[in-house]
């Protein structure tokens, strides 16, 4: 751990440094918070060559000048293009003069963004987890359209990374836009599937010259990893309840159940649909010849102009002069800039020399669970923007619940779930929560197994039309390592007193006595989940073990059978809970969990740090012969195909959870390639 701790320094100072400027949605206003404005003054005297404040006890430093001029200057200075840059703005932009807005859009569009300091993305050759949060950006583009300067909204859009349910989410923002009576443009080199269905949304879309813009449909991979555990000698022995409950098979089949083909098809008749409504609402063209495009799947630039996919070929800067047709334009940031002081108040706020607040006044909250439900305190606040563990969330809610000024809660959900008990630990949070308040659910790409239910006991339930849900169904099991400990000479004799004495501590799979005790847990579990549901939906124990089994259902199919009450995005959740707490979104702030992160949060989330995934554990497993290493075998996945090595190692985490849980409510889908 120690080695770890050195090799992360300086990585954790960059990521802790940039997470202190990020936009803080949850933290008290200046002169709003507890204390903070006369916390603000008291940190900097009057003075600045004083000891105890500024910089004046930092020696020489203090003959710099004020701080607050210098960081605002620092702020200026690098927000300014290099001298080889092209240029921000027009000549003759002036912010209170009208103009167009042009905002570059490309990365990886998440929830929250998360931080990860080693493990089996590092392994894969992945780099840190980053991305452009979803409702900063949405809430961007609508202050964008409110904006009585900008006349026009020009996006471009570069390597942009989205799920099917998010980009619905930023179809209804840019629609806004235009609702506003702006003008909107997109131009891309290159777009796909769900990135070109965001270019859909704009009055003009333009390609570069010998760019390309592939439609070619919505397409599901399974990946099953049996074969290289039987390479290794793992064997994967897991049961599950439920006949849909396919978490498993990826490490106990060769290829996928009928079950999951029929699963699957139903996800991909659903987002087919999707695709092919609104590329043709939103370009004229009638389903048949969507559909023959989809077909046609590949359009080079001049293609996809004589397709009508796209409106013209041009080069970026070309678009753009032709798309303002003279006016004044300026590049937006995806985030609002502060306002030096803001920034300052943020800083101080994040090195812990002020208190970092709450929302003060009654408000509406918005609590995101992200990632996978796990056992214990799990990465503290850090970890809370890619885990749902128990203690931390449970925490979180009841704060929520104890707080007179929070008149709403929104739970923002994107989960496949984890484990059985923390899931029914926050489950009953959220219940007590709902009892008190209006609790709203919002489910992002997915909710399911655990990401369901947790939600089940809402005031109501949003979801999108492709949302990933239900999965109401249990699985359990362990990975016997022994026949791979066996090939590198190492074997096992577990002793015990007691029939059942060693089914935890064995590398070996379980016998048929132990398989039943099992089983029999995971049946309590799985009525218990059942239950939960038809208490939270308001319906027979018997209706809903109908459309339980381990079944994933889209949003579509979800509402229909009443395990989601409306369709929509986090924005329509927000309104609703805004409603039904009597007050304007326009008049109090947000509260937002979690937080942007302090230094203490980056120091405490050290505890939790391991360098050790799953993969690197199955990397020692070598065997004779010409067997390859898994870990060569990941890396050059990393390489080939990132995707796919993405996929692999979400897999074995997820299975490896449950494999630590024994017990559990999680979907493990397939990578969907929109």
């Amino acid at each position: 751990m120690t080695r770890l701790t050195v090799r992360l320094t300086m990585p954790v100072l960059a990521l802790a440094l940039g997470a202190a400027c990020k936009g803080d949605d949850g933290g008290k206003a200046a002169g709003t918070a507890s204390g903070s404005g006369s916390a603000g003054a008291a940190a900097a005297p009057a003075d600045p060559g004083a000891g105890g404040g500024g910089l004046g006890g930092l020696g020489g430093l203090g003959a710099m000048g004020d701080p607050m001029e210098m960081l605002q200057k620092i702020g200026e200075n690098l927000s300014k293009p290099g001298p080889y840059e092209a240029p921000a703005s027009s000549p003759g932009y002036k912010p209170d003069a009208a103009h167009w807005a042009v905002m570059s859009l490309g990365g990886q569009i998440v929830e929250v963004e998360s931080y990860d300091f080693g493990g089996v993305g590092t392994l894969l050759g992945g780099d840190t987890p980053a991305g452009i949060e979803l409702r900063p950006l949405t809430a961007r583009l609508r202050a964008l359209a409110a904006d009585a300067h900008v006349t026009g909204v020009l996006l471009r859009v570069d390597g942009l990374a989205v799920s099917l349910p998010d980009a619905m989410e930023l179809r209804a923002a840019l629609a806004d836009v235009r609702a506003a009576g702006k003008r909107l443009a997109c131009h891309a080199e290159v777009a796909s599937n769900a990135a070109y269905l965001v270019l859909t949304a704009c009055d003009r879309i333009g390609v570069a010259p010998l760019g390309e813009l592939v439609v070619s449909g919505p397409a599901a991979m399974p990946i099953h990893l049996k074969g290289l555990l039987d390479k290794v000698g793992v064997t994967a022995d897991f049961l599950h309840v439920g006949a849909y409950k396919g978490a498993a098979e990826p490490l106990t089949r060769d290829e996928p159940s009928a079950e999951m083909r029929e699963t699957l098809g139903g996800i991909l008749d659903g987002a087919y649909a999707t695709m092919v409504d609104t590329i043709a609402t939103a370009r004229g063209l009638s389903p048949a010849q969507v559909k023959d495009l989809i077909d046609e799947a590949l359009f080079p630039a001049e293609r996809a102009v004589a397709a009508k996919l796209a409106d013209e070929v041009a080069p970026f800067e070309a678009f753009r002069d032709a798309a303002v047709a003279g006016a004044e334009w300026t590049e937006e940031p995806v985030e609002a800039k502060d306002d030096p002081m803001a920034s300052a108040f943020k800083l101080m706020r994040f090195i812990g020399a002020m208190p970092a607040g709450r929302v003060s006044g009654p408000h509406v909250a918005l609590m995101y669970a992200v990632g996978d439900v796990v056992d214990g305190g799990g990465g503290g606040t850090i970890g809370a923007r890619q885990e749902i563990a128990s203690h931390t969330v449970v925490a979180a809610l009841r704060t929520l619940a104890a707080d007179d000024d929070v008149k709403a809660v929104v739970l923002r959900i994107d989960s496949g779930g984890g484990s059985a008990l923390a899931s029914e630990l926050i489950h009953v949070e959220v219940e007590k929560l709902a009892a008190k308040k209006p609790v709203i659910v919002s489910m992002s790409d997915v909710a399911a197994s655990g990401g369901y239910y947790i939600a089940a006991s809402a005031t109501k339930i949003y979801a999108q039309p492709d949302t990933l849900t239900g999965s109401i169904g249990v699985v359990g099991g362990k990975l016997a390592p022994g026949g791979a400990l066996a090939k590198v000479g190492v074997k096992t004799f577990p002793m015990g007193r007691g029939r059942r004495a060693t089914m935890m501590a064995s590398m070996e799979p379980w016998s048929a006595d132990e398989k039943a005790a099992v089983q029999a847990t995971m049946t309590q579990v799985y009525d218990t989940f059942v239950a939960r549901v038809a208490a939270g939906r308001k319906k027979d124990v018997a209706e809903v073990r109908k459309i339980a089994q381990g079944r994933v259902w889209t949003g579509a199919e979800a509402k229909r059978l009443g395990l989601v009450d409306e369709l929509g995005g986090l924005d329509a959740a927000l309104v609703e809970a805004y409603g039904l707490a009597k007050l304007s979104p326009d008049t109090t702030v947000l509260e937002v969990y979690p937080a942007s992160p302090t230094l203490r949060d980056f120091v405490s989330s050290f505890g939790g740090v391991s360098a050790l995934g799953p993969l690197s554990a199955l990397a020692g497993l070598t065997a004779p012969g010409d067997l390859a290493a898994p870990a060569a075998v990941a890396a050059l996945l990393g390489q080939l195909s990132p995707e796919v090595a993405r996929v692999v190692a979400r897999t074995l985490e997820q299975l490896v959870l449950v494999s630590r849980e024994r017990v559990a409510t999680v979907a493990v889908l397939p990578v969907v390639l929109w």
